[in-house]
């Protein structure tokens, strides 16, 4: 499951806009803009969801989930948990 901060987040990283983002995964930039609103993790139609990621990852974005390590290192950010 991907975050709608590391959505933003990951756009941020490659410097790109909603735009690009929604041509990069074929969706319309409306359903980009709903599912970065979303609270926590991104809501929508998983078809849509797994378009962002498959073209995320396509860019160079690694989706890091919770306690999990990047095998692949890299550059990268992460949030540190609230304790």
């Amino acid at each position: 499951m991907m975050t709608a901060t590391q959505m933003r987040a990951a756009r941020a990283l490659l410097g790109i806009d909603q735009k690009t983002l929604a041509e990069l995964s074929s969706l319309s930039v409306p359903t980009i803009q709903r599912m970065e609103s979303s609270d926590g993790n991104v809501r929508g139609v998983v078809e849509s969801l797994t378009k962002v990621v498959a073209a995320l990852e396509l860019a160079g974005i690694e989706l890091i989930g919770d306690g999990a390590a990047s095998p692949s290192g890299g550059r990268g950010v992460r949030l540190k948990s609230s304790k």
